[in-house]
């Protein structure tokens, strides 16, 4: 159970680009706690300023997690109300506060999102690829091998796939995924999301790739959807998908792929692909 005379640790989305985005409930929030956690305070001291807003400021980053979240969870454990917040949209998301928002549920204390931009869901809403399921995969790997690697492993991933990409590796990271999951996987590149350059560029992974640097300007933040793999499911996955679902009606999952894995002589890896798709 929390104590009331604990403070409230606030997860606060905020704008991506447009500072219109910025919702009433998180310029509320924002204005009323009593230490704010940003990952870039100077940003932050510039979205704070333009609501009228003046917190204290603490420096909560990938460098200095671990020192600051017992700092943070005194202040909670005080009465301290905490809002964290990443340089834009929702933190967590390919940003730091897992080590926080961990800690403070191992105390008890009470989390409370404050729901607002993400540019995973922004991208993903205006791609034109299929919604219903999908991965965020962040950013992929900045070396070349261990890219190829982590794509090779997500290459017969069935779920619509999302990645952030940075604007000096979009150009490798395309020609990456064409190589990979074959040129004519479709795919939609957003760049500059809520932003005054805002675009949109569908195609497929190999018509994105030739158009970067002339259609489509190299500056910006890059958000990258590409779809599922759609290729037809063989006789065996069909059979291995079949038994899987007898199975995991009465198993756990981690036992029924397995056993669907015996039982069919379709790799364990295979099976949870599909289950997955």
């Amino acid at each position: 159970m929390t104590t009331e005379s604990h403070g409230v640790l606030y997860v606060v989305s905020t704008p991506i680009g447009n500072l219109d985005d910025l919702s009433p409930r998180a310029r509320q929030m924002l204005a009323k706690v009593e230490v704010v956690a940003a990952e870039d305070t100077r940003r932050t001291r510039g979205l704070l300023s333009s609501i009228g807003a003046n917190r204290t400021l603490i420096a909560y980053h990938d460098h200095n997690e671990s020192r600051r979240t017992p700092q943070l969870l005194a202040r909670l454990k005080r009465g301290e109300s905490v809002a964290l917040v990443s340089d834009a949209g929702t933190p967590l998301i390919s940003d730091p506060g897992l080590k926080l928002v961990q800690a403070a549920l191992a105390d008890n204390l009470r989390v409370v999102a404050i729901p607002g931009p993400s540019a995973v869901l922004a991208a993903l809403a205006i791609s034109g690829l299929p919604t219903d399921r999908f991965v965020f995969e962040g950013f992929l790997p900045s070396r070349a091998a261990a890219r190829r690697a982590r794509l090779e492993g997500l290459r017969e991933e069935r779920r619509t796939l999302v990645f952030f990409e940075a604007v000096h590796r979009i150009e490798a990271a395309l020609a990456d995924l064409a190589a990979v999951f074959g040129g004519a996987r479709p795919a939609a590149l957003a760049r500059e999301l809520t932003k005054l350059h805002e675009a949109l560029y569908p195609g497929t992974l190999e018509s994105l790739s030739a158009r970067l640097g002339e259609a489509i300007p190299l500056k910006g933040e890059f958000v990258l959807v590409v779809a599922g793999d759609a290729t037809p499911v063989s006789g065996d996955m069909a059979e291995a998908q079949r038994v899987f679902a007898v199975l995991a009606a009465e198993l756990p999952t981690g036992q029924a792929a397995r056993l669907t894995a015996a039982i069919t002589g379709v790799k364990r890896n295979a099976v949870y692909r599909l289950t997955h798709g």
